[in-house]
């Protein structure tokens, strides 16, 4: 009897509070707000290029090419979404450093060939080693219905891909999220439709006709340069995710350094995978007040116990 006194209070902690935490973007507000994030030497633009999203650069100071390029729906020479060096610029990039450091530590996933031309990939973790070109053709992302499908490509070299080669995004909501995690450079060759955030440790270069349709071209330490492009870090319909603010995702959690993600299919889909794999729940902050409470239940309970006459 007493046994089932004591388990009452665990149980009803269990039972009445949230099973798992709110996961968080891994790309931070003011990083999340770019469309194009360079560092040095300069940001530069060829040709009439639309971005939807910010455009910045830090520590430089130098953006080119601004009478062609529209920001927003307005002229960078006017827009005060164009960040040369300011505060804003330099908070991303802090912000930008902090995501790649995350991205790494998920891990390296499984490896493909260094051309994904021809697969049909399902979420997940992915390392792509470098090659000639990392796409020569058409690779399908299939997000299998999940709404917070979530794709990491870890690339330890560069990201190159052929000219007029196509990232096809299906299957996929509002939640979902597709990182390139680019050890050195990023090259983008010219009519590529690409998806996804491109998130470079040196340069990124967009070729002639280029287009990011759902994403954003990020570079830590290098330059990006752009030549008649069109990239998308917001509202990004083309892929079925509208309101999907770029592919950025809401599925990843580094709160107090736990990195999570969510299985998108199979017997455990939905639930949260800790690195470098366990299945776990993990509390909310009213799943653990209430299991406090429980503890303080059982704390009492046995107090009463040892003061009852045997």
């Amino acid at each position: 009897m007493n046994t089932m006194k004591l388990a009452i209070p665990l149980l009803v902690a269990l039972a009445y509070g949230p099973s798992q935490a709110l996961a968080e973007p891994i790309l931070g507000q003011e990083l999340a707000s770019f469309a194009v994030l360079g560092a040095t030497p300069e940001v530069t633009n060829i040709g009439a290029t639309t971005l939807v999203g910010g455009v910045g650069i830090s520590p430089a100071l130098s953006i080119t090419g601004k009478s062609t390029l529209t920001v927003n729906g307005v002229s960078a020479l006017s827009s005060t979404d164009v960040h040369e060096g300011d505060a804003l610029a330099i908070s991303a990039q802090s912000q930008l450093t902090t995501a790649m450091t995350n991205l790494g530590l998920l891990g390296a996933g499984t490896t493909l060939p260094a051309d994904l031309v021809g697969l049909t990939l399902s979420p997940g973790v992915y390392t792509v080693p470098a090659g000639t070109t990392n796409l020569s053709g058409t690779v399908t992302l299939d997000g299998q219905g999940n709404a917070d499908a979530f794709w990491l490509f870890q690339m330890p070299s560069t990201l190159i891909t052929s000219s007029g080669s196509t990232i096809d995004l299906i299957n996929i909501a509002a939640g979902a999220a597709v990182f390139w995690d680019v050890g050195s450079s990023a090259t983008l060759n010219s009519a590529t439709s690409f998806e996804g955030n491109i998130l470079a440790s040196a340069s990124i270069t967009l070729g002639t006709g280029a287009t990011i349709g759902c994403g954003r071209a990020l570079a830590s330490t290098g330059a990006v340069t752009m030549d008649t492009n069109t990239i998308n870090a917001l509202d990004c319909a083309d892929t079925g995710a509208v309101n999907s603010n770029g592919l950025s995702g809401s599925n990843l959690d580094f709160v107090a350094g736990t990195r999570w993600v969510v299985v998108a299919a199979g017997e455990n889909a939905g639930t949260r995978v800790s690195v470098p794999g366990t299945v776990l729940s993990v509390p909310e902050p009213g799943t653990i007040a209430l299991f406090g409470f429980g503890l303080m239940g059982l704390a009492l309970s046995q107090r009463r116990n040892l003061r009852l006459p045997t």
